[in-house]
């Protein structure tokens, strides 16, 4: 039972850490696609703020420090609140 059980857990550790890899990936990808949206921004941290934010939900960035929205709808399509572009 022990050696079942050892078992078990062993495998479950190599899926998860399998997993927080992929995680960390997406994460990167936006972190460096933000960094390249946000470089010419007036106020930096919001821009990266947001636009981890959208690219997380929608897994993509558009090209470009500016506009270029066509090329994610989604990224274009979130509003906040006040019904304004969320996403820079």
């Amino acid at each position: 039972m022990k050696v079942v059980f050892a078992s078990v857990l062993l495998v479950c550790l190599v899926l998860s850490s399998s997993f927080l890899e992929i995680s960390m990936a997406g994460s990167d990808l936006c972190d460096s696609k933000c960094g390249q949206r946000c470089a010419k921004a007036g106020v930096k941290d919001r821009c990266l703020k947001f636009c981890g934010i959208c690219c997380e939900k929608c897994k993509c960035v558009p090209s470009g420090t500016y506009g270029n929205k066509h090329e994610c709808p989604c990224y274009r399509d979130l509003k906040n609140s006040k019904g304004k572009d969320k996403c820079p």
